[in-house]
């Protein structure tokens, strides 16, 4: 396993999102606890699912039932969605993909990007929510971009500084503390956006739709 989706309950993805991560190399789907629901509605059958079952339902689990691997881990120090990383972290998985992460919870959205966070050095994690996607990154890195395309920005702390080239709004060793200063909507204006990132990590949203359509994931 080198590239998995885990698909949580919260607000599911359309297919198509899963069907163009598999082309992409995705090809490893885990359901986290009641994601199976969803899985189910959408007719795909995860090769995983795990967590403490007690959101999944039974009509999901029992079709489920010899067709996926199922793993009930009851401990409860961490979220189906953790479980579910540690356990592809265990099958020697680098990236992984999440989905149904966010939805009518804002506590479980708040946490769910915490883990993107939390996990930043045991495996690489972006997040599909709707028509955004998320990533987290640190130190000097350079993104495909389409001129014209939005890019939003957020860091986390006054330690935290961003250096950019490509972009419509500069930044230059720039502070972007939560709650005190963003840099949302800002503008790729080449086709290569490069950003230094020292003292932290910082989250960037794009357009999911503009990423498929032009290649750059």
């Amino acid at each position: 396993m080198k590239k998995c989706i885990i698909l949580a309950n919260g607000k599911p993805p359309h297919k198509n999102v899963i069907e163009f991560l598999k082309e992409k190399g995705y090809n490893t789907l885990i359901c986290a606890d009641g994601g199976a629901n969803s899985a189910r509605k959408l007719n795909i059958v995860p090769d995983y699912i795990i967590g403490d079952l007690d959101s999944i339902g039974e009509s999901a689990l029992k079709y489920f039932s010899g067709k996926s691997v199922i793993k009930k881990i009851s401990r409860q120090d961490d979220t189906d969605v953790e479980k579910c990383l540690k356990f592809a972290i265990g099958k020697n998985a680098a990236e992984a993909v999440l989905v149904g992460v966010t939805g009518d919870r804002l506590d479980h959205t708040f946490c769910n990007l915490g883990i993107v966070l939390k996990f930043f050095d045991k495996i690489k994690l972006n997040i599909i929510a709707e028509n955004s996607f998320l990533s987290a990154f640190t130190g000097s890195i350079e993104l495909k971009t389409l001129p014209g395309e939005t890019v939003s920005l957020y860091g986390f702390n006054k330690k935290t500084k961003i250096t950019s080239d490509g972009l419509k709004y500069p930044l230059t060793k720039t502070q972007l503390p939560f709650g005190v200063r963003e840099s949302t909507s800002n503008v790729a204006v080449k086709d290569s956006v490069k950003l230094k990132i020292t003292g932290g990590k910082i989250f960037v949203i794009r357009d999911l739709n503009t990423l498929q359509k032009h290649g750059l994931i």
